[in-house]
């Protein structure tokens, strides 16, 4: 079969039309991805009493569970002390199975906190002061507890954006 050079006009024409389809449909994915972002960090800004788009998130995986910390990306003495304050509570309460603070941060039940609420006294969270802000350490003997920290840590660093 022949390609004429109206065939290739034509095909030339409609490549545009189909890229900025495919274009408009990640714009509209983005959007709909940075809304949900935006009002994650509004949750949390409320939850946590700081500015989320001015303060950092890190979410370890390590091999006896892991460690969260957040930290002010200033100087700002009264952020930091709101954190650790937050992270304090937060250490506290997850000692007592408590993971609402999070499920209110994220509107949904975080992936492995079930299992850390159920395995109690075999996961422990200590916190610990850091320079603008502080982090809490969820160590575990136990290979499902540890695996449940990963769980939790994993979905909070993507929803997070943390690298």
């Amino acid at each position: 079969m022949r390609v004429t050079r109206l065939a290739i006009l034509l095909a030339g024409l409609a490549a545009p039309a189909w890229l900025h389809a495919q274009h408009a449909g990640h714009d509209a994915h983005h959007a709909a991805s940075d809304s949900a972002f935006r009002a994650l960090q509004a949750r949390g800004a409320r939850v946590m009493g700081v500015d989320q788009y001015t303060s950092s998130h890190r979410f370890e995986l390590l091999r006896d569970g892991g460690r969260i910390a957040l930290e002010r990306d200033v100087d700002d003495s009264a952020g930091a002390e709101r954190i650790r304050a937050h992270l304090r509570d937060v250490a506290a309460r997850l000692a007592k199975g408590d993971f609402s603070l999070s499920e209110q941060v994220h509107a949904t039940e975080i992936p492995g906190a079930r299992t850390l609420a159920a395995k109690g006294s075999a996961v422990r969270y200590a916190f610990r002061p850091l320079a603008r802000g502080g982090e809490v350490r969820i160590t575990s003997d136990d290979a499902a507890a540890v695996r449940a920290v990963h769980d939790f840590l994993a979905f909070q660093r993507r929803e997070h954006r943390s690298p």
